[in-house]
């Protein structure tokens, strides 16, 4: 049997000593029950059980906690430590002169840890506080309604299983509104902003209101606004939504690593809500919320199948169609409501403008300091950079297989041992962000290294170097001139772009924190963009020389 130690034997003898009888105990609780007890993040399997310390004198739960079944008898210790020192009640940290429980495992074994602070410890058949609190418990789980209305759950699953495979957020942005109006449970017209592009977050927000979706945009825009008062903005949304996540648990090291979009549908999981100003997050939608839901999803749906092609086109387009949608009845019958769904050019553009002026005050900003002249900002922190040749089979092959391919201008000489590229390797969605990057640059217009030093170390430095076709500079890496390993890899490399008259490549890689980091697999390269190898000279900046920042 663990004793405490004598410094915290100490403590607790120092407390004041109350004449009071508290009850301890632990009981196994369902998962509802776990769900009502405690924040998402917290809940535990199913087979958890729950501690509780209860001041039966003032009526007052002391401390509250949660375990796995398996848990041994110190958990209980370590809760009641809690109560005396840190009660989560409002109430002074103080010594019981009496503890009661109603087992004797419990009690034997308290009585061998607790015997030098003065405190009996008795055995009762009956805890008559604890068991109001756990029948009150038990009553709130049961009486809980589910978080979408028995009668509705199904074909509300279906309608998200339809908006995932449309994957609107392809084609939309954010600031691209649907509006759908309705007239029905008291709901006007929905507005339908799609999250998704950023790769982040995928889902369907339904604004019951157009002022609070450009109260949060402008929010959200807004540089100046604190972590409290986005979180302010975020509750303070008028809105239905539904949201995908994946339905297995994902490591935190492999969560960067995976981008949802690639998980097959199986494994996509959706989430029903509501927000509220007054309300704040709900996670559960009643019956109005429901149907609302579902002919707003079906509605969105028709649309977006039917105009797909011209909502991707580069000017978002004016758009209206009308649309019966049959709601399911409860006594079987089926109603059919109108809606009519249309495209909002005008609020889109006022929206794309807030992002504007934002932008606007950022380059104004700018100005104020003369802009850097080689970039830091394309490639992501700790990617895995290496140089080298890919065979020209398999250049053949990745030009065929890649997400994204940018081909030479010319046909390249096969002459050597393969094309000469610069290998960078990152996670999947922060390659995506790359090549959206490149893309929106033009592309790639050349590789080459240029000399670096930081004279307060006296090193020097070959900074591999990418140009973008609209004239910016990127540092993609920083090597060592006295690196042997880097020297022969810029030997082999200068040979290789000799025989290929100036051409090399770069690969863009993910599967960073996966088996395959540092060598990645051909299913693991998603973009190859074959350029010319441009000279420091060509480069024309010069030497580089690190500076002090003050």
């Amino acid at each position: 049997m663990a004793a405490l130690n004598r410094t915290t034997l100490r403590r607790l003898q120092n407390l004041p000593q109350i004449p009071s009888v508290w009850e301890g105990d632990r009981r196994p609780l369902s998962n509802a029950d776990s769900h009502m007890m405690l924040d998402d993040d917290d809940v535990l399997e199913a087979g958890g059980e729950c501690i509780l310390w209860v001041d039966g004198s003032e009526g007052v739960v002391r401390a509250m906690d949660m375990v796995g079944p398996d848990a041994g008898p110190e958990a209980l210790v370590r809760a009641l430590l809690r109560a005396m020192e840190h009660p989560q009640s409002p109430a002074p940290a103080v010594r019981p002169q009496k503890i009661v429980v109603k087992n004797r495992e419990i009690q034997f074994y308290l009585r061998g840890v607790l015997q030098d602070l003065g405190i009996s410890i008795d055995y009762v058949p009956e805890l008559p506080l604890i068991d109001e609190i756990f029948r009150g418990m038990e009553e709130v789980a049961i009486n809980r309604p589910p978080e979408l209305p028995p009668q509705y759950a199904e074909v509300l699953m279906e309608k998200a299983a339809q908006i995932w495979q449309d994957a609107p957020w392809r084609t939309l942005s954010e600031h691209q509104i649907i509006s759908i109006e309705i007239n029905q449970w008291d709901v006007a017209s929905l507005y339908v902003s799609v999250l998704g592009q950023g790769r982040m977050d995928y889902g369907v927000l339904l604004y019951r209101s157009l002022e609070s979706l450009k109260r949060f945009r402008e929010r959200v825009v807004n540089n100046d606004e604190s972590f409290e008062d986005l979180e302010q903005a975020f509750l303070g949304q008028d809105c239905l939504f539904v949201t995908f996540e994946s339905a297995t648990d994902i490591d935190e090291d492999d969560e960067e690593d995976i981008d949802l979009a690639d998980l097959p549908p199986s494994e996509i999981e959706p989430n029903f809500g509501n927000l509220h100003p007054l309300e704040g997050l709900r996670s559960i939608l009643y019956e109005e919320e429901a149907l609302t839901m579902l002919v707003a999803l079906e509605a969105f749906h028709r649309f977006f199948r039917n105009g797909r092609r011209k909502l991707g086109s580069d000017t978002f387009p004016t758009l209206s169609s009308r649309y019966r949608i049959p709601v399911p009845q409860p006594d079987g019958e089926i109603q059919q409501v109108s809606v009519k769904v249309s495209t909002m050019p005008d609020v889109s553009d006022e929206l794309l403008q807030m992002l504007g002026d934002d932008d606007d005050d950022d380059e104004d900003d700018d100005d104020e300091f003369d802009k850097p002249l080689l970039r830091d900002d394309l490639v992501p922190q700790n990617s895995f950079l290496s140089l080298g040749a890919v065979p020209w089979e398999t250049v053949d092959f990745l030009r065929q297989s890649v997400q994204f391919h940018q081909g030479a201008e010319v046909d390249i000489n096969t002459a050597g041992d393969g094309l000469p590229v610069v290998m960078i390797q990152t996670s999947h969605p922060k390659a995506k962000t790359m090549i959206q990057d490149l893309k929106e640059a033009g592309g790639v217009k050349g590789i080459g290294f240029n000399p670096g030093e930081n004279p307060f170390q006296d090193e020097q430095f070959d900074l591999g170097i990418l140009q973008t076709k609209n004239g910016e500079l990127y540092l993609f890496g920083e090597f060592n001139e006295d690196d042997p390993v880097h020297q022969e890899a810029r030997k082999k490399w200068d040979r290789r772009c000799k025989l290929t008259n100036g051409w090399c490549g770069l690969i863009i890689a993910k599967g960073l924190m996966g088996a395959s980091r540092g060598q990645p697999q051909f299913k693991d390269m998603i973009a190859l963009l074959e350029v010319r190898w441009v000279s420091a000279k060509e480069l024309g900046i010069g030497p580089l020389q690190l500076m002090p920042m003050f």
